[in-house]
């Protein structure tokens, strides 16, 4: 458990220096604008500085926009979610804060490109191992439950507002490299985790029981278990059937591979549920 816990940290760290790279050799140069708080905050601390002369960075703002969303994370979503997303709001502010400010490139294409892997690396590793980036994904998961929304609908939301604001201030063109940007965040999360709200896990398993009472331990997730036999080796089993969101998938991961390192396991894209879904 502790080896699986300080991997995770660690990763949630390394994905928090990652987005503040994105952002501080990428994006804030450039006037193109990363997703969720992330982005909100970016674009805050532009207009207080080229239209207010105020100055106040974007990991400052980060963080202040994060504040009330964790303190409801902590008592709406759950405890050790909302801490993990504490490390990474800090690291990444932090990040942001000793990181300097650097072009790498004049070409407005290339940081809109290059930021956005960065920002989707950073954000793909993190969901990956179970945790979040903070901000949007606490709203999003709360307005969720409220409304039984998708969260993306959330996510495509806030977006937007970034990019319409975006062209008001700047340039037309600012938004619509804040598109590129979002596109290739949102592909490089794609290849290195997913963005489905909700997944389906098929476990054949010799270990049904021990798998089920391990699975009940950390999450509240009802199971069907159904018989199964091997094909080739004609063997008597059991398959685990649940559906589980994508925060849930790294301790599934974490569980088997504990439990029942030679159970098979399917995991495939949930588009819609009916009946009763826990959804704490």
């Amino acid at each position: 458990m502790f080896i699986f816990e300080s991997k995770r940290i660690a990763i949630v760290i390394f994905g928090a220096i990652l987005n503040a790279m994105s952002l501080n050799f990428f994006l804030i140069g450039a006037n193109v604008y990363a997703s969720g708080f992330t982005g909100a905050a970016q674009l805050t601390a532009s207009v207080f500085n080229d239209f207010l002369g105020i100055g106040i960075t974007t990991g400052i703002l980060l963080f202040l926009f994060n504040v009330p969303v964790l303190l409801l994370g902590w008592f709406k979503v759950g405890k050790g979610f909302t801490v993990y997303s504490l490390i990474s709001v800090l690291f990444t502010t932090l990040a942001l804060e000793f990181i300097p400010i650097i072009a790498f490139s004049e070409d407005i294409i290339l940081n809109a490109v290059f930021g956005g892997v960065l920002a989707g690396a950073g954000v793909g590793l993190t969901l990956k191992l179970g945790a979040s980036t903070g901000g949007m994904d606490i709203v999003a998961m709360l307005l969720s439950r409220m409304k039984d929304k998708p969260i993306g609908n959330y996510f495509l939301m806030l977006n937007a507002v970034i990019i319409a604001f975006a062209g008001m201030f700047y340039e037309p063109e600012n938004a619509l490299y804040t598109l590129l940007t979002l596109y290739v965040t949102t592909r490089v999360i794609d290849a290195l985790h997913t963005r489905h709200d909700k997944l389906t896990a098929m476990i054949v398993t010799h270990k049904a029981v021990e798998l089920q009472h391990e699975i009940h331990k950390t999450m509240v997730r009802g199971i069907t278990i159904l018989p199964a036999k091997g094909a080739y080796t004609n063997t008597d089993q059991n398959m685990l059937y649940l559906v589980i969101t994508r925060y849930e998938l790294y301790d599934l991961e974490r569980i088997i591979g504990e439990v029942d390192p030679k159970a098979f396991t399917n995991i495939v894209q949930t588009t819609g549920i009916f009946g009763v879904f826990r959804k704490d």
